[in-house]
């Protein structure tokens, strides 16, 4: 069944997100003057004159969606998707400072005819506000200026996440304020305390994707939704994903990994910001959503199985979909940012919020860690989270059954003193927050049980 509900507490925090995310307009026209003597690189985007869009996270706030109309709400999900990246290309053309009030006043209009749609396709225990004019209106937020994939970008941090980082905005190279040298960043990571004897791990190998499988789609967020993500996927496992991978085609499909695992496993691509263009830089996910440079094949990825804690875990059923970070973390905030940036021979140094700057020989690494907790029911939930957690304390919440934690970490060469940016929708602004990945389990049953037989007996398998 696709019918799943939350807590009312989980929806007064949803509320309040959303508060927070339109009350800070008026603060936005303040904001605008501490960037007036900004002098922008020669390849900033004029986005960075008018800052970003920022609306309420509609998906996110989802509580029950029934089973049968699943497929309207996705594809009304991806239209208010489709509507602010309109609306940010429309704002950050030149000239259209004046135009401001018009766009986002025909963006409100979109929105709440979409919002309409919506509502009534997910029926009245959806979890959204029976007045929807404030998930229409958006804002427009100047206090988040500067597109990450230009020369600087330093977007006032309002909720601690760059305290994360413990380090100093900017780097010896001169690569811009949004990266920061890795030498100058104090370790920052403690290895968990391991309070049981399952202290295995399984490992997938699935290659780098040396068979260029990409493209735009995101069949958990966005089934049957071509350039549902707005940017581009690097996908590893499983060699049909897309937006219209079904169960019964992924359970038929081969895979990239030689242990037979099916499963499909999927990430932004890193791309170089050396001049050159991918061959989309015309197309949707690519150019057409502000994703411009050369994308890189990473030189390694590493697809772990563990027991974060050491206690004992069950095996996740088959098709089981878990999402990592937030895609819309910029606007959103990072309270579902779960993905760090580091370099080989640092990984003791991890920052949130920040690009890094590797020594020479040093490799540029993203850690994906998903949830490790599942509710050992649903293989979703309407929001794609609220069917699996991250454990605290050692422990899954009351119902939850502990799974092992799937930790992907994908390492690229980037050539020293060249830029690199993550892909993503366009108002994120290529954030290195915005970082996320996703997991659809397609093992089968032997596969699965030999995971939880490694990590229980304390074996290193794969």
């Amino acid at each position: 069944m696709r019918i799943h509900k939350r807590d009312t507490a989980r929806r007064k925090v949803l509320a309040l997100l959303l508060a927070g995310i339109l009350a800070v307009s008026g603060a936005s026209v303040l904001a605008a003057a501490a960037f007036a003597g900004q002098r922008p690189g020669r390849s900033q985007p004029a986005a960075a004159q008018v800052g970003t869009v920022a609306c309420g996270d509609v998906g996110a706030m989802l509580a029950s969606v029934p089973e049968a109309a699943q497929p309207d709400v996705d594809r009304d999900l991806a239209d208010l998707d489709v509507q602010v990246a309109d609306a940010y290309r429309s704002l950050s053309e030149p000239g259209s400072g004046g135009g401001e009030q018009r766009v986002m006043d025909a963006l409100a209009e979109q929105r709440s005819a979409t919002l309409q749609k919506l509502s009534a396709s997910a029926g009245p225990d959806s979890g959204l506000p029976e007045d929807l004019s404030g998930l229409a209106n958006c804002a427009i937020r100047r206090d988040l200026v500067v597109d990450a994939s230009a020369r600087d970008f330093a977007p006032e941090d309002r909720s601690g996440a760059a305290a994360r980082s413990k380090a100093p905005t900017g780097g010896k190279s001169g690569l811009g304020r949004g990266f920061v040298d890795i030498t100058s960043v104090s370790p920052n990571t403690a290895k968990p305390a391991r309070s049981g004897p399952a202290g295995g791990t399984f490992t997938s190998r699935c290659g780098r994707n040396e068979n260029r499988h990409l493209n735009p789609d995101n069949v958990i967020v966005a089934p049957g939704v071509s350039n549902g993500a707005h940017h581009m996927h690097d996908y590893v496992g499983n060699r049909i994903t897309d937006a219209f991978s079904a169960n019964g085609r992924l359970a038929g499909a081969g895979t990239t990994c030689s242990n037979g695992d099916q499963s499909a496993y999927y990430w932004p691509v890193l791309r170089l910001l050396d001049g050159a263009n991918e061959r989309d830089a015309k197309a949707p996910g690519g150019g057409k959503d502000r994703n411009v440079g050369r994308i890189l094949q990473p030189a390694e990825v590493g697809i772990t199985y563990s027991s974060t804690t050491g206690n004992k875990v069950q095996p996740m059923t088959r098709f089981l979909r878990i999402i990592t970070g937030d895609a819309k973390a910029l606007t959103n905030g990072p309270a579902n940012a779960h993905a760090s940036w580091s370099c080989t021979g640092f990984e003791d140094r991890q920052l949130a919020d920040k690009y890094p700057i590797c020594p020479n020989g040093s490799r540029v690494v993203r850690t994906l860690k998903f949830p490790d907790c599942w509710d050992g029911k649903n293989i979703d939930s309407a929001n794609h989270r609220s069917h699996t957690a991250f454990s605290k304390n050692g422990s899954c919440p009351k119902n939850f059954r502990a799974i092992p934690q799937l930790v992907e970490r994908v390492a690229y060469d980037v050539p020293s003193g060249v830029r690199f940016a993550v892909d993503s929708f366009p108002e994120q602004l290529h954030n290195p927050i915005t970082d996320h990945g996703d997991f659809i389990n397609v093992m089968n049953r032997n596969l699965l049980d030999q995971m939880v037989s490694c990590i229980n007996e304390g074996r290193r398998c794969g």
